[in-house]
């Protein structure tokens, strides 16, 4: 029986976690309660909402939770480009963030128009 973890999507943003999670680790000690949490917050909601709806019985419910999973990827977005404004993270961290965003996005579209499709 598959689950949650057999899919990519859910594999790639738990990547995407951990990279949250290092490159923050450098922010200032003020950023602790402020960016540096919303961000990790965020961060961690992608796959979390991804294996909830997962779980859930319904298709309609499924799609629901990978809506949430694109909110919560765009305000871990929105968070970076902050970040880098405020020069917390360089040129390629950023690049490299963008890039596991980017094909994130992509991957929740993908998968909420596969599951649409199927209830149609």
């Amino acid at each position: 029986m598959k689950t949650h973890k057999d899919l990519d999507v859910w594999k790639t943003s738990v990547e995407m976690v951990t990279n949250v999670y290092q490159v923050t680790r450098n922010f200032p000690k003020e950023e602790i309660y402020g960016l540096t949490n919303q961000m990790r917050r965020a961060a961690v909601s992608v796959p979390s909402n991804i294996a909830e709806g997962a779980g859930r019985n319904s298709s309609k419910e499924f799609i629901q939770f990978l809506n949430f999973s694109t909110g919560s990827l765009s305000e871990l977005e929105t968070q970076l480009i902050i970040s880098y404004n405020l020069k917390y993270i360089n040129d390629e961290q950023k690049q490299n963030m963008d890039i596991q965003i980017n094909t994130i996005f992509k991957m929740l579209s993908g998968l909420i128009q596969s599951v649409k499709k199927r209830i149609q």
